[in-house]
């Protein structure tokens, strides 16, 4: 029997025996049955609270309160809100219902699914993702996100799950065949604000005229509209949309910078959940995770890729 309950069972007998006992005075019968009542009431109140804690202790999982509340998602059957920008096609994008689709969507629900999360995809946008983390309302961002010294200042980073190197889409009238030729007196260059290609042509097209824009499409259209001579951004976005617009872009792929590495991004300090996706992340590597997605969205692109000499995404060695 458990103890308190034991307490109580025995408070209510010492009630009953105080109320009945027949050599007691009349006056001290009522102090038994006063002590009596209080400890009965003491002991029940005990019951009470320890049953009320282990209802509470077996329903944690399913309480009110998230368990991923505080970007620290690590239980399984826990919620994983995962913050990405849905407008970079294949890795992160929408279907036709508007739905999150994607190489990136993929990988990170097979994620989920090899830890018991329930992967919830939040579309935001680029310069809300690593306040998301900061702000606890994303417990990982996986967008095409750029490992750099001035983003680990701010979140903490997986190991590279994909490289990319930068390219140029030059408007086919520019006279652009390398980097060197967008680093001139009246060129103009696009760039996605933000991006490393953002961070690139600040730091090193000076005599350029840099057009920051929102999102890589607008990009294109400064381009293709001969309104920008080149957009910076990797080789991957450069290829598809140099072959959208064959007859107003030219790709220059001519390799100006070392390859970047991807990573996806935590909150400071969750090495939890970091560790979980860096151990998901080297056995991708080896079991035939990024062969199966590269199939999947990126068949033609990798021919193009081999074709050209290109380092794939997915070649970490």
């Amino acid at each position: 029997m458990n103890p308190s309950i034991f307490e109580a069972h025995a408070a209510a007998t010492s009630i009953s025996s105080a109320s009945t006992a027949p050599n007691l005075h009349p006056s001290d019968r009522k102090r038994g049955l006063r002590h009596a009542v209080a400890l009965a009431l003491s002991a029940l109140a005990v019951c009470a609270c320890m049953l009320v804690g282990c209802a509470s202790g077996g329903a944690g999982a399913d309480s009110t309160a998230d368990p991923a509340a505080d970007g620290n998602a690590t239980d399984q059957g826990s919620t994983l809100r995962v913050a990405m920008e849905l407008a970079y096609p294949p890795f992160e994008t929408k279907d036709d219902a508007g739905n999150p689709e994607g190489l990136a969507v993929d990988f990170i629900r097979d994620f989920g699914a090899a830890y018991g999360y329930d992967v919830q995809i939040e579309n935001t946008a680029w310069d809300g993702l690593i306040p998301a983390l900061q702000t606890g309302k994303a417990d990982l961002v996986i967008s095409s996100m750029t490992i750099t010294d001035e983003r680990k200042q701010s979140v903490d980073f997986s190991d590279a799950y994909a490289m990319a190197q930068l390219a140029i889409l030059a408007n086919a009238n520019s006279g652009v065949a390398s980097i060197d030729d967008l680093n001139q007196p009246g060129k103009k260059v696009a760039v996605k604000t933000g991006s490393t290609g953002d961070v690139y042509a600040t730091k090193n097209l000076t005599n350029a005229e840099i057009v920051r824009l929102a999102d890589e499409s607008a990009c294109v259209t400064e381009v293709v509209q001969g309104k920008a001579d080149g957009f910076l951004y990797d080789q991957l976005t450069i290829y598809r949309n140099h072959q959208a617009n064959p007859d107003t872009t030219e790709a220059v792929f001519i390799p100006f910078q070392d390859a970047e590495e991807w990573g996806i991004a935590v909150k400071k300090g969750n090495t939890a959940l970091l560790d979980q996706l860096n151990a998901f992340i080297a056995q991708s590597k080896t079991d035939g995770e990024f062969d199966r997605l590269t199939e999947k969205y990126l068949a033609e692109e990798k021919k193009a890729f081999d074709e050209y000499g290109f380092k794939w995404f997915f070649d970490f060695e």
